[in-house]
């Protein structure tokens, strides 16, 4: 219902391991029947991973550590507090990504820290291959932070300065326009867009595809009468496409049906 990308179902994994597993009636967790879960079980600490709402005040009073989150930009925290950060840092041409984990209050992101990992964004790294990094780092600090915390050792930095917000993406803001960015811009847009999120879209020979893979091709080799978006040259499935500022070699995409169309607002 609520669209996640990358959602992954760990029941089997719960399954296997004799852990209990409790489905919230509502994504919020206000529903009272949410809330009496976590009054009835009094837990200790709560490790939040992927989790796109707010915990409500209610859950978190009944935590006797706390909740632990993890977030980041190219900035410490406060900058970048929000949504999608790591897709906004690669759109935003970012080289470096520190993640902090922090107590989470009943704001957004603004609870003291307790660690933070710092790692490269690279021409290379695609969304997908920054959660791999992802994953390290929390995987790091969850297990040097974890016993501190639970017998009270750990210490948290309140957030110092003003901070700033990263909003939420929605599908058809991967629309790239041809004649708006460059070929700089729209490389980096793929790489933010691409699997497991909904794809960067585009108008190609008439066809409106998702474009999954891409890199710069050239600075040198022009075509000044063709049009920005234009597909100059093709190489069996691979598309040679005229930008602002080079060429764009796509190496793979996938047309867009009628639904999503509709869904992205693009005329039929």
């Amino acid at each position: 219902m609520h669209k996640i990308s990358g959602y992954a179902d760990f029941s089997d994994f719960a399954r296997r391991h004799d852990i209990p597993l409790h489905y919230v009636r509502d994504y919020g967790m206000r529903h009272e029947e949410d809330v009496a879960f976590f009054q009835r079980h009094r837990f200790d600490l709560i490790v939040q991973g992927g989790w796109q709402r707010l915990f409500p005040e209610p859950v978190l009073e009944t935590l006797r550590i706390g909740a632990l989150g993890v977030h980041g930009s190219s900035d410490f925290l406060p900058k970048g507090r929000g949504r999608s950060p790591m897709n906004w840092s690669i759109i935003e041409g970012r080289e470096r990504f520190i993640l902090s984990l922090f107590l989470i209050g009943a704001g957004i992101d603004d609870g003291p820290v307790f660690d933070y990992e710092m790692y490269d964004i690279s021409e290379h790294d695609t969304i997908k291959t920054l959660y791999y990094k992802s994953v390290l780092a929390t995987e790091r600090m969850i297990l040097r932070n974890l016993e501190p915390l639970l017998d009270g050792r750990a210490s948290a930095v309140p957030q110092a300065g003003d901070p700033t917000y990263y909003f939420k993406r929605e599908p058809r803001d991967g629309r790239i326009d041809w004649e708006l960015s460059d070929v700089s811009e729209i490389h980096r847009a793929i790489r933010a867009q691409t699997r497991p999120y909904p794809g960067a879209f585009a108008l190609l020979d008439d066809s409106w595809v998702r474009i999954w893979s891409a890199q710069p091709f050239d600075t040198r080799l022009t075509y000044p009468g063709s049009a920005y978006g234009a597909v100059v040259a093709r190489f069996g499935d691979d598309l040679i496409v005229n930008c602002r500022g080079g060429l764009l070699l796509v190496t793979e995409y996938s047309p867009l049906d009628s639904q999503e169309r509709s869904a992205l607002g693009i005329d039929p």
